[in-house]
């Protein structure tokens, strides 16, 4: 029997370094290009970077008319000269004097309503179930607190400044004697019986 050689798997002679030869680069531009691509990028890069409180100022400010007015207070630019009110609110109802308390939000002066921006709080008119009408009763009462300790002004926005019902929209604020900056509806929502408001998605409070 012949000797048995040894099976040797067949060489692929196909690239470039099987014949000793350094394969080339693969380039898809020259070189010279892609090192100002790249610069341009970089600046490009950091140009946005300096513009972009710019474009997000801008996106807001043109968001801005189309949200709720009832959500957030109007920032300073948007706002309108507040007014200066110094009334002793009472509850409203029969007897009631030229100011009132609605409920735990709304207020009444003279003929106006005035709905406080940015909170919700429990209905009273009617209330859905016993314990909502315990907890509106005690936002009604806490509101009528807050607002007899003193003067205070309401601010409404330039332009949109009333909700669908006609109420008139504001925020109330005070300014305290250490010159700090009270917000009524602030103070609602630490006393835990108002919300945050948040347009048509509303948590109940049954």
């Amino acid at each position: 029997m012949g000797k048995l050689l040894p099976f040797r798997r067949r060489r692929r002679w196909t690239r470039p370094k099987d014949f000793g030869a350094p394969g080339p680069k693969l380039r898809f531009w020259p070189e010279d290009d892609r090192v100002t691509l790249r610069g341009v990028a970089r600046e490009t890069v950091e140009w946005l970077g300096k513009l972009r409180p710019f474009i997000l100022g801008a996106i807001l400010l043109s968001a801005w008319p189309t949200l709720d007015p009832a959500l957030v207070e109007p920032p300073g630019f948007l706002s309108a000269d507040p007014e200066r009110v110094n009334d002793h609110f009472t509850r409203c109802g029969p007897g009631r004097g030229h100011a009132c308390v609605i409920d735990g939000d709304t207020i009444k002066i003279g003929q106006r309503k005035v709905r406080i921006i940015g909170i919700d709080t429990p209905e009273t008119h009617p209330a859905r179930c016993a314990e909502e009408a315990r907890l509106g009763e005690a936002a009604t009462a806490e509101l009528q607190r807050l607002l007899n300790q003193g003067a205070f002004d309401m601010t409404g926005r330039v332009f949109n400044d009333h909700d669908r019902y006609g109420r008139d929209l504001r925020a109330i604020t005070r300014r305290r004697a250490d010159g700090s900056i009270q917000s009524i509806a602030d103070d609602m929502r630490a006393s835990g019986l108002a919300r945050r408001y948040l347009g048509g998605f509303k948590v109940g409070w049954c």
